[in-house]
């Protein structure tokens, strides 16, 4: 970005805030408080809390999901080139005693990181291109093609699994940018496309609880999709003598397929979350999101639940009332779900991946470098092609370092990520076709199941 541009950035963030008067420092002096006593209307980074109520935030509205919260990780990994300047224009309204945090973000390999891959992508410049919009035209195309057949026609096989590979396209290649604020500058773009996500039964206020808290302790203890199987599955590696292993787990190796194929089935009929909008993952692993900006979005995403029903399910049951109709329906769904679902899980569950990212501040009272932790816990597979078809998302560490970054640079700054890794001894997964990446995440799921890298060097890493 020229710096004129840079300029005329910073005073628009400056106006939008309009709290120049209130940010002195015997503002962080108001009161002190636990991270549990945190009001609706406030967020903390770094120790210090913020009053958020007035705050014109210029990536939307998305910000009042985490009121209440530590966003400290969150702030950090959507915004890698902020500075201290642009806290200062905060109201400040307190602070958190004996703040601490597992990560750190500032270090030879974060700054490096940033400064090349800034080269590439110039700042401001990082959302959607005309690539990508062309492609997200396409699969949102396809996608209302297929459901208008299903709508009007009647059900198949053929247009069964055609649909449900639409449901994971739409899911891939359009919501998860938008819902990352990345397709665009312009937030009522990312909105908008950002229903994606309920067109293909799922929530997007609900994924952007679990899926932004995944990106921020990805592999960690509070990582919401690492526990998000089980009692079924286990990605985490838990002690040989855990309460969580079961004997069946064995053959986890086997039968995951099985699970992943009800991921949809598991979703789609969940009305009680989709209207609280508390997630489940999330809340298992202690986070919940109790403020009035998420409650009031609650009818919104019941409504969109409701019409995806009449859609895909009352209406083919009207037309042709049959167990043939049902499953074909679900038969959609199991396509749905195998697309979308073992591509995510081959991205951070494959042998010798990262599974106790912050152990030095555990053993060493050190804090782990999230950039470092981010690339050790993920998987690239493929290139450009992959990409296109996966909605970038073959990219996984690029993903995971740059999560706000549109998809279609990830190609791009592959190169030069995986460079600055190899200099600064950063283990760089990468498979050059996503079948190799898929057997060795089936190699590791029985591994975890079987206890096996208990057997080996290190407990958390599953080293040979």
């Amino acid at each position: 970005m020229a710096p004129d541009k840079d300029q005329l950035r910073q005073r628009k963030i400056g106006t939008s805030l309009r709290t120049s008067d209130n940010n002195d420092s015997n503002a962080t002096q108001d009161r002190t408080a636990t991270l549990k006593s945190i009001r609706p209307n406030e967020v903390v980074i770094h120790g210090v809390i913020y009053d958020i109520q007035d705050f014109d935030h210029p990536g939307g509205e998305t910000i009042y999901i985490f009121g209440g919260s530590d966003v400290s990780n969150h702030y950090e990994m959507i915004h890698p080139y902020h500075t201290s300047k642009h806290l200062e224009r905060l109201k400040k309204v307190g602070t958190v005693p004996d703040y601490t945090n597992e990560y750190k973000f500032d270090s030879e390999f974060s700054r490096e990181l940033k400064r090349e891959v800034f080269k590439i992508v110039r700042r401001g410049k990082e959302f959607g291109t005309t690539g990508y919009f062309a492609r997200a035209i396409f699969y949102i195309a396809l996608f209302f093609t297929f459901q208008f057949l299903w709508v009007t026609q009647g059900t198949s096989l053929p247009l069964a699994i055609a649909y449900g590979v639409a449901h994971a396209l739409i899911g891939l290649n359009v919501q998860h940018d938008a819902n990352h604020g990345a397709a665009s500058r312009k937030t009522w773009i990312n909105d908008l496309l950002g229903w994606g996500a309920d067109f293909i039964g799922g929530c997007k206020f609900l994924w952007m609880e679990k899926h932004w808290l995944h990106h921020v302790y990805t592999n960690h203890k509070h990582d919401p999709d690492g526990i998000g199987a089980e009692p079924f599955l286990l990605f985490n590696d838990y002690g040989i003598n855990s309460d969580k292993r079961k004997a069946f787990h064995a053959y986890q190796g086997f039968y995951m397929i099985l699970v992943v194929s009800a991921y949809w089935l598991s979703s789609v009929f969940c009305f009680g979350e989709v209207y609280r909008l508390q997630d489940s993952g999330a809340g298992a692993v202690g986070f919940t999101f109790p403020n009035p900006w998420v409650a009031n979005k609650g009818k919104y995403a019941l409504a969109m639940r409701i019409i995806y029903h009449i859609t895909n399910l009352w209406i083919p049951l009207y037309l042709d009332f049959s167990w043939a109709t049902v499953g074909h329906i679900y038969i959609m769904g199991v396509a749905g779900s195998l697309t979308l679902g073992m591509l995510f899980t081959l991205s951070h569950n494959f042998e010798n991946v990262e599974r106790d990212p912050t152990a030095s501040m555990r053993t060493k009272g050190e804090a782990a470098c999230w950039y470092k932790s981010q690339v050790e816990t993920s998987s690239t597979y493929g290139g450009a092609i992959a990409g296109a078809l996966t909605g970038g998302l073959n990219f996984q560490v690029e993903h995971h370092l740059f999560p706000r970054m549109s998809s279609a640079w990830y190609p791009s700054i592959a190169p030069k990520v995986r460079e600055i890794c190899e200099k600064h001894g950063v283990r760089y997964t990468y498979y050059p076709y996503v079948w190799q990446n898929m057997i060795s995440t089936v190699k590791y799921t029985h591994a975890i199941g079987n206890g096996l890298s208990h057997l080996k060097a290190n407990p958390f890493k599953g080293e040979t």
